[in-house]
Formats: C-alpha cells, sequence, structure tokens
C-alpha cells in the first residue's frame, strides 16, 4: 500500500511538472508527443503487420506483386514519419526547447524574488534552491524525453498488443508475469539514482567553491600574495575525491541490479520462455503459422520493451525525477511570510517614522538581534546608527525595510503601519545601498538606475552627487566588468562604493538607507562625499550606518547601539558632552588619524 502510495505520488509529480511545461508552451508539448509517435510507432507497427503480410502472402503462392505493393507502402510511411521528425527537430525543437527553459526559468527566478530573506538563512532550503535552479533546463529535456517516450510505449502497447491478443493472449502473459516479476528492482535503482544525485549536489557545492576562488577577481590578489593555494588546492582535492567516491559508492550497487532486472526480462522472458511457447504452438499444436509466429515474436518483444518502459524504467525514473520535481512543487508553492496590505503607500514627502518596542530575533537562534527598540525620525532629519560590529544597526534598516518580520514590535510611517501597505509600494518609497552592494555586467547607467530604462541625466546627476569622477568612454553607456565584454571599464572599490552611493540620489524617493556609505573612501574623498550626499538628500529622510564616526558629525541625531539596544541619542555634540561610548569610539578613531598624519609626515 505505502509503495503504491508513492507511485501515486510521483505519477502525480510528472503529471504536475507537465502542467506546468503545457501552462508556458502547450504547442511544443503536443508536438513532443506527436513526434514521439512518428519516431517508433511506424516502425514497430510495420516490424509486426508488416512482415506478417509479406510471409502471409509468401506461404500463400498469391499474387507476389502484393509484397511490391506492401514494400513500397512500408517504405513511404517510413519516409514521411522520418521526413516530419526531421523537420520538427531541425526548424523547431531547438529554439522552441529554449523558450520553454526561458519560461521556467523565469518562473523560478520570480518566485525566488518574492521568498522572504529569511529562507536563505536555512541551508536545507538553500541547498534545495541551488538544486532546483541548477537543474531547471536539464529536467526540462529529459522530462520532456520521459513523457514523449511514456505516450509512445503507451499507444505501442495497446496497438501491438491488440494484434498479438488476436494471435495468441498467451504470449502477452508470459511478457507481462516476466516483467512484474523484476519490477521490485525498479524503486531500488530509482532511490540509488536520487541519492547520487542529492549527495553529489552537495559535494559538487563544496567543490565548486574551492573552484571559484581561483577564477574569481575578488579572491585575486590574496591567492597570489600569500601561501593558502596550498590550502584551497588541498580542499578542492579532497572535495573532487569525495565526489568519485560517491560515484563508485552508487554505482556499483546501480549495475549491479539493472544488471539483474535487465537479465531476468531480456534473457530468461524473451530469450528463454517466450521461443520456446511459440516454437511449441508451431511444431506441436500446430496453432499459428509462419507469418503468425514472427509477428507474435515481434510484437511480444516490441510489448515487452513497451511493458517495460511503463513499469520498470517508468517506476524508476518516477523515483528519481519524481523526488526532483518534488522540489520544484515546494519551491514554487512556497508562500512568504511576509506580506503586505492593500494600501498603497505615499511616496512624494517623507512622513515621520516611529518604532515601537521592536524586536528581532534570527529563526532558529535564542539570541534576540533587537530588544525593545524605540525611536523616532523626524521628516528630512538625517540619521546615524553607530555601534560595533553585531549591534544590530543593520538588521534595524532590515527590518525597516521589511527584508524580515520584527518578532515584536511596529514601525509606523506618517501614522500608518508599514504592515498595511503593500510590500511593493512600501519598498518603493526606500533607496537602500548596502554595505555588500553588487556591481552588475551592464553599463554603469544601468548599474545606477538599476533598471532597464536608465534616465542618462539623472544618472549622470546621480554620480556627480556621489563624487564620482572616473573618465567614461561611453559615458552612462559604458559598459561595467569584463565578464561579457573585453574592454569593459573595471572600477576600483572606492569608485565603486560612490556608484552604489549614487543609486541612493537618483531613485526618486522620500527616503534613503545608507548602509557604511564611505568604507572605502579615503578621508578626503569620504568628507567630500558626506558633504555632497547631505546636500543633494536635502529633500530625504536620511538613515546612514557607519563605522568612521567622522562621517556623522554632520548628522541630524546620532543614535548608539550596543548588543542590540540603543544605549545612547542625540547630536554629536550632545553626545561629546556626555563622554559615553560614543566619545570614546570618536575620541579613539580621531586619535589614531592623528598618529596616521604624524607618521606620514
Amino acid at each position: 500500500m505505502k509503495k503504491l502510495k508513492n507511485t501515486t505520488s510521483m505519477i502525480g509529480h510528472m503529471i504536475y511538472f507537465v502542467r506546468l511545461m503545457f501552462s508556458i508552451s502547450p504547442v511544443f508539448v503536443i508536438l513532443e508527443l506527436i513526434y514521439g509517435l512518428l519516431l517508433r510507432v511506424p516502425g514497430r507497427l510495420i516490424s509486426v503487420l508488416g512482415m506478417k503480410y509479406i510471409i502471409d502472402v509468401v506461404e500463400s503462392g498469391e499474387n507476389l506483386e502484393r509484397i511490391w505493393i506492401g514494400v513500397g507502402v512500408i517504405a513511404a510511411i517510413l519516409v514521411v514519419s522520418h521526413l516530419l521528425s526531421w523537420l520538427y527537430m531541425e526548424f523547431y525543437w531547438n529554439i522552441a526547447k529554449e523558450k520553454l527553459s526561458a519560461g521556467l526559468c523565469k518562473k523560478l527566478y520570480e518566485k525566488a524574488r518574492e521568498i522572504d530573506l529569511e529562507e536563505y538563512d536555512n541551508p536545507d532550503f538553500y541547498n534545495n534552491f541551488i538544486l532546483t535552479i541548477e537543474t531547471s533546463a536539464d529536467n526540462i529535456q529529459n522530462l520532456l524525453g520521459f513523457v514523449r517516450s511514456y505516450f509512445t510505449e503507451f499507444v505501442t502497447f495497446f496497438t501491438i498488443g491488440a494484434v498479438i491478443f488476436t494471435i495468441d493472449p498467451i504470449c502477452l502473459l508470459i511478457i507481462v508475469v516476466t516483467v512484474f516479476v523484476f519490477l521490485p528492482f525498479s524503486g531500488i535503482v530509482g532511490n540509488l539514482h536520487m541519492g547520487r544525485r542529492k549527495d553529489n549536489a552537495e559535494l559538487h557545492h563544496r567543490s565548486d567553491y574551492f573552484q571559484r576562488i581561483f577564477y574569481l577577481q575578488d579572491y585575486a590578489k590574496e591567492v597570489r600574495m600569500n601561501n593558502i593555494s596550498p590550502l584551497l588546492i588541498n580542499r578542492y582535492n579532497e572535495a573532487a575525491d569525495a565526489v568519485i567516491e560517491n560515484q563508485n559508492k552508487y554505482w556499483k550497487k546501480i549495475s549491479f541490479f539493472s544488471g539483474l532486472q535487465e537479465t531476468g526480462i531480456d534473457v530468461l522472458g524473451l530469450m528463454f520462455v517466450l521461443p520456446a511457447y511459440l516454437g511449441y504452438c508451431v511444431l506441436v499444436k500446430h496453432s499459428i503459422g509462419a507469418g503468425d509466429f514472427v509477428a507474435s515474436f515481434n510484437g511480444a518483444y516490441q510489448i515487452a520493451i513497451s511493458i517495460e518502459f511503463l513499469t520498470v524504467t517508468a517506476l524508476m525514473v518516477f523515483s528519481e525525477r519524481g523526488k526532483m520535481i518534488e522540489k520544484y512543487r515546494e519551491f514554487l508553492a512556497c508562500t512568504p511570510k511576509i506580506k503586505g496590505g492593500e494600501e498603497t503607500a505615499s511616496c512624494e514627502k517623507p512622513e515621520t517614522i516611529e518604532i515601537r518596542n521592536l524586536s528581532f530575533t534570527y529563526p532558529g537562534s535564542d539570541h534576540p538581534v533587537l530588544k525593545n527598540i524605540n525611536l523616532t525620525i523626524k521628516p528630512y532629519e538625517k540619521i546615524a546608527l553607530v555601534g560595533y560590529n553585531g549591534a544590530g544597526k543593520t538588521t534595524l534598516t532590515n527590518l525597516l525595510l521589511r527584508l524580515y518580520e520584527a518578532s515584536e514590535g511596529e514601525i509606523l510611517i506618517g501614522g500608518k503601519n508599514i504592515k498595511d501597505v503593500t510590500l511593493e509600494s512600501h519598498k518603493n518609497r526606500f533607496a537602500a545601498v548596502f554595505q555588500d552592494f553588487q556591481t552588475y555586467a551592464c553599463t554603469i547607467g544601468e548599474n545606477v538606475a538599476l533598471d532597464v530604462n536608465p534616465d542618462k541625466d539623472r544618472v549622470t546627476q546621480a554620480l556627480k552627487h556621489s563624487g564620482f569622477s572616473k573618465s567614461l568612454k561611453n559615458g552612462v553607456d559604458t559598459e561595467i566588468l569584463r565578464e561579457f565584454d573585453e574592454s569593459g571599464t573595471m572600477l576600483s572599490g572606492g569608485e565603486s562604493q560612490k556608484m552604489a552611493v549614487s543609486r541612493a540620489f537618483y531613485k526618486d524617493c522620500p527616503y534613503a538607507i545608507l548602509d557604511e556609505p564611505s568604507a572605502n573612501l579615503d578621508p578626503i574623498a569620504e568628507y567630500e562625499l558626506n558633504k555632497t550626499m547631505l546636500e543633494a538628500a536635502e529633500h530625504k529622510t536620511v538613515i546612514f550606518i557607519s563605522h568612521r564616526l567622522s562621517t556623522t558629525v554632520g548628522a541630524d541625531k546620532i543614535y548608539v547601539m550596543a548588543d542590540g539596544e540603543i544605549i545612547e541619542s542625540g547630536t554629536h555634540a550632545e553626545l561629546m558632552e556626555k563622554n559615553g561610548t560614543y566619545a570614546y569610539m570618536f575620541n579613539l578613531q580621531a586619535e589614531k588619524y592623528r598618529q596616521d598624519n604624524k607618521q606620514n609626515s
């Protein structure tokens, strides 16, 4: 009962995926089924009915010209079926497959954009996510081929089976019994294939990581300047050896059980039991003639192939592919926990932001990152969040952006809870530049606008506000990075950061969040950025996080955080007068700058 339930579930997964493909490209799915019929059924029917017809004509001694007519019809059927199959594969299949693959990937990427950020912190979900994305193209091609073959074998079984049944039903019984005796091996082989694939995905993830280190530019300097290469190569070899060992472990078992299965069906059933029975019918019972003998033997062989595919092979594929499709279903069915309301947030001018009794604990952790945070940010204020690493500064802004959901408390903008407005309209009113910002292999205009149709004048103005002054040969249309363009412009760390900061100036919205906006800049560039940033953001409420406290001097209000709590707040002058944590941190950094200046002078 359990096995039947599992099989039904696996078939359900396959039907789900076929329906998914049909929703993207119905014509392609239908043509795949027709292509399968053209490719297999005519030849198989001819091997049964065609051969029987010719032998029967020869035995009867009638007009032998009928043989040439029969051969001509057979040749015509084969030529037409192969011609149509060739035209389909040559002029339609490749393009249609790529469109289907793109359509499925689009669904996956849209879902990936919807899922909560906290899911990326879940190793099981993230591994399944990677497996789903990386195997999408492979699954499409393999599953399409399987569905096509399954439909073809299904039609073959009933058409040829009907012919053989009229000649001698016992032939069908022999094949069916033989196949089902060895059927249990299919589930074992299928589970082994799935286990191999799953283990390989995890092991390849490890080996791919060490492989990437040797060609990614981010690691190039450290790899060349230090003696870490032997360590990395050793770790890569360990991961690669683990993959090979895993392959050996599974393939020995797979080969053993597959060999038993094939030997039992092909040798015992088709090469011994069936010929013995047919020989008995011809030589002893005289119940069938030569034409019926050939038709029965060829037909039984074709039916054996069909039954073996419909049961043994299908169950094996169901066991392997069905579990892969289950991951697709789970991923595409994943619903975000963070949901928006029905109202549309205002994106015209800044309003008061109120954070009330806000607490947050990451899923799976017992230690709260934020504890009972309370603060109010007035329109157009420039707010600085400072504190040591791990104080909760970035987490607080992530909650404000609704990238995570607060465990307790609430955030209000303009007196309305941010949960009451749609997620899209809420995020549209914020420009956010993250500490771990990314540079994309696109034009600098697209990098600034993060949009397909950047406004060139606004891009130029935004770059100016961020202090970006690098000469660009094609202006805002200059390609960045050399991922796809050998002449692409490479940016330094400081230039990349200024470009990232310009995104906050480009976006027409009332609020800006800047996480470490001057981390890669020298003190002079930092001063210039702060000056232009505050001037350009005159009509925005700005929240910025910084470890370099010279950035915070011009802030309207500074909040000092430690261990998830706000321990001090006030202007720079007020906090210096308190002579607390902020004053200690500021004086410590100021002393360091003075020492550096003495050494340089």
